[in-house]
């Protein structure tokens, strides 16, 4: 509940570094509660394409990546589903490919759609309860926010290093308003091609690497959005709008894969740090996948306040949301003959390298034995929210009361691919002979890594066309049943609604302000699906309901003019994904003791009970310096594991299933999170002469906290890296804006394992400079220059000795220019 300081109302960005720090200290300053906040034209000046990587500059905040590109945001080390995330105040939930998580994708909402981004760490009552440690409010531009004509945008091209394939972006808004109405309509694009080199090792046992898995990604990838909205004020105090958003995000991904499988060569040795084998399988692995995610908003509303301090608004709201996949995977493998010997070098288990004794023959699989894997998924989430807000003040008291609804549909499947086609064995019968050695090209992979043999690229687009041709063919013959690539207890069918009522009271007493109030949420699940069991299927239901409350108390003390002090507590909670407690699953009751692969409908939210403190000082002219605290105490932390099902929900038949093991999510017990925070902004005014436009903005966060199961304890939660710095020297003066920033995470927990076991990934760096150049007040040069220390991203099991997974994008420069008239 970030606030504009009293009187001036809407903050207007204007067009510096300087500027836009000012204005995200004012807010911050302002809130009545810890929050942090990034304004539009602070993200102009980074090569910051999407909203995470621009949240990813404030306190506390890191970003997880896909390919190189950022995609969640993780605040205070906290798990990603533990942040919530708002469009102009509407909740809005994440659902990412089979509902996995509910965390919000960013990588789907261009940077360039937003005037502000707020961070609100401590909750007041107005704010959605289903936060534990974060809901961020990502606000829309306004058109009334300037007056007149205004158009704004940017265009620029670049490249990646990393295969030199191409980078561009563009974007541009037209707002037009006067006194009583107002208009703006606007739209983004941004795509880039580039290469992913990837190195992994399926496991690792007792005598070392079990293979080498070789891959690299050639994929495209594009964002586009599109945003319009207009206002009318007849009054002072009278607004009626509405506003529409359309984004995307595509990626168009080649794999190219071989795996060396030692583990089942038919003879040699096999060390951690080499080794020397015969008869070794090859297995090629080819896709050419499509991933995409699609979000329609809309969103209509009106504002209206008295002179007496009177404030009322509504706002409704309609979120569609798509997620589809298709991965259509081909695989073949050598075999007799065919099988390699070799000898590989492991003393960098970074990069093994691979010796052939012999000719290597990369287009020597077998023919007969290629196979196609229709991996697909699809989650639609259609979502109906009504929100009003009430307000009066009087005199040092400010009352607030206001009400929610949410009605949401999910329909979708967890990623299925259990249906296989044997295009090489079937080919023939249906007059169309599919041979996977047929699409090696003579085109060497354009690799950084080292590797000891030469491996050339794969037609995945030719191969992919070919195979669905055939796909037809097969089903016409009646050799393939496409209605099984997602069996029925892959699917779900759910419907959440949660009604919310709140009353919150504000109370000013000299430099005493505090904010308290109470949430209620009645919250009801229908959760529907089918159980196969010895190839049957049952539909089954799970309806869940129930009433919570969420206190808060926020209170903030000016001891100074400069100096304010803040404490806050809470409760919040954090609902399981969709996937997780989806009524869907697979049993086999021939097992001792029988087996269910699905979902957990009986999951429990997390809840958490949290503690919030800090210190700021607003240093004179430009600056801040300040501290703050946090704990979190949280009840049924959520975790993967295998256990007794411990209910009576798949009981059906006459069996007995409560002490079968179920693979999916279930409820840990207690855990805790608990961190610092350091932050530092100043401009550099006490210098003389030019130097007074250097400045510096940087942030420092300790965290710990772990939880614990039934069976283990203080297990680590995942993501949580220990130690997370930003950091970023600008200088601005002249018509010169100049940025260099730093960003650095520790190691953290990933995935995680059985009995404290897991994958980790290895912390690392991340250098951007940004670089603009003002030719007068309407037009700016840009250079932006990312990850110009060309990381590597390590994924490791036990220790970094044991690496699983090795990837690397390259450095990508984007040159451009940007307007304003």
């Amino acid at each position: 509940m970030a606030e504009a300081p009293d009187g001036e109302g809407t903050i207007i960005v204007t067009g510096s570094i300087l500027s836009a720090q000012q204005d995200s200290i004012a807010l911050k300053r302002a809130a009545v509660n810890l929050s942090d906040v990034a304004a539009s034209d602070a993200v102009g000046r980074f090569p910051d394409q999407n909203a995470a990587a621009a949240l990813s500059r404030l306190p506390a905040v890191a970003v997880q990546r896909d390919q190189g590109q950022e995609r969640y945001i993780q605040v205070r080390g906290a798990p990603n589903r533990w942040t919530s995330v708002s469009i102009d105040g509407i909740p809005m939930v994440g659902v990412d490919e089979g509902g996995d998580t509910r965390a919000f994708r960013f990588d789907a909402i261009p940077a360039v759609l937003l005037s502000q981004m707020v961070i609100n760490k401590s909750l007041t009552s107005d704010l959605q309860a289903d936060a534990i440690v974060a809901t961020i409010d990502l606000r829309t531009y306004s058109p009334m926010d300037r007056k007149g004509l205004h158009v704004t945008g940017d265009a620029g091209y670049g490249f990646m290093d990393l295969g030199k394939g191409e980078q561009r972006q563009a974007s541009m808004r037209l707002s037009w308003s006067n006194d009583v109405f107002g208009v703006v309509v606007g739209g983004s694009h941004y795509r880039r091609k580039q290469l992913t080199d990837n190195r992994e090792v399926g496991a690792y046992d007792d005598k070392g690497p079990t293979e080498f898995d070789i891959r690299q990604y050639e994929i495209e990838r594009w964002n586009n959005g599109l945003f319009g909205g207009v206002e009318y004020s007849p009054e002072e105090g009278q607004r009626l709008y509405a506003k529409a958003i359309f984004s995307e995000f595509n990626d168009n991904e080649q794999r190219n894969q071989y795996e060396f499988r030692l583990d089942r060569a038919t003879g040699g040795t096999r060390t951690q740090d080499s080794g020397t084998l015969t008869g070794v399988p090859l297995r090629g692995s080819f896709n050419f996948g499509e991933y995409r995610n699609r979000n329609y908003i809309a969103t209509v509303g009106g504002d209206y306040a008295t002179d007496d301090g009177l404030n009322a608004s509504f706002k409704f709201n309609y979120t569609r949301t798509d997620n589809n996949t298709f991965l259509p995977l081909i695989q073949a493998s050598t075999s007799g003959a065919n099988n390699l010997s070799l000898s590989y070098d492991n003393s960098d288990p970074n990069f093994p390298i691979v010796t052939v004794n012999g000719p290597f023959n990369q287009a020597s699989l077998s023919a007969s034995g290629a196979y196609m894997i229709a991996a697909r998924q699809k989650t639609v989430s259609n979502s109906y929210t009504a929100k009003f807000d009430l307000s009066k003040e009087m005199g040092d008291l400010f009352l607030s009361a206001g009400g929610l609804y949410a009605d949401r549909d999910i329909a979708g499947n967890n990623f299925s691919f259990s249906n296989l086609a044997y295009l090489g064995a079937m080919g023939s019968a249906v007059g169309q002979p599919f041979n996977v050695n047929n699409y090696v090209t003579n085109k060497p992979w354009d690799t950084r890594f080292p590797l000891g043999v030469t491996l050339n690229y794969v037609d995945n687009v030719a191969m992919r066309d070919d195979a669905l041709s055939l796909l037809d063919k097969l089903t016409a013959a009646g050799l393939y049943n496409p209605a099984l690539d997602i069996p029925d207890s892959d699917r779900y069918s759910q419907r959440e609604r949660t009604l919310a009522a709140y009353v919150m009271g504000k109370v000013e007493s000299g430099a005493l302000t505090a904010v308290g109030g109470v949430r209620m949420e009645r919250y009801l699940m229908d959760n529907r699906g089918t159980v196969i069991a010895g190839g049957v299927g049952t539909p089954l239901a799970y309806t869940f309901s129930k009433t919570d409350f969420f206190p808060s108390l926020n209170i903030k003390y000016a001891a100074t003019d400069n100096l304010v002090l803040r404490l806050a507590g809470q409760r919040g909670i954090s609902r399981p994904a969709y996937g997780a407690i989806r009524v869907g699953a697979s049993i086999n009751d021939t097992n001792s003791p029988g087996t269910i692969s699905g979902g957990n409908p009986a999951l429990r939210p997390e809840y958490t009970w949290g503690a919030d403190a800090s210190i700021e000082y607003y240093l004179p002219g430009n600056g801040m310096v300040s501290i703050a605290a946090f704990h979190r105490w949280v009840d049924d932390v959520l975790y993967q594991s295998q256990a007794p099902v411990g209910s009576d929900f798949y009981d059906f038949g006459g069996v007995d299933r409560s002490a079968y093991l179920l693979s999916g999510t279930y409820n840990g017990e207690k855990g805790k999170l608990y961190g610092v925070e350091f932050n530092l902004l100043k401009q550099f005014d006490f210098l003389p002469g030019a130097l007074d436009g250097f400045g510096f903005q940087g942030n420092v966060t300790l965290l710990d906290g772990s939880f614990d199961t039934p069976t283990e304890q203080n297990i680590a939660f995942q993501g949580m890296s220990k130690r997370i710095a930003n950091a970023s020297l600008f200088y601005e003066k002249y018509g010169v804006s100049a940025r260099v920033s730093y960003q650095w995470r520790s190691n953290w927990l990933d995935t995680l394992g059985g009995f404290g076991s897991g994958e980790y990934r290895k912390g690392y760096e991340n250098l951007d400079v940004s670089l603009r150049y003002a030719l007068n007040e309407n037009l700016t040069l840009f250079a932006d220059l990312a990850n110009l220390t060309d990381e590597k991203y390590i994924a490791y099991q036990g220790t970094t000795a044991t690496p699983t997974e090795v990837e690397q994008i390259g450095s990508r420069y984007l040159f451009g220019v940007r307007f304003s008239f």
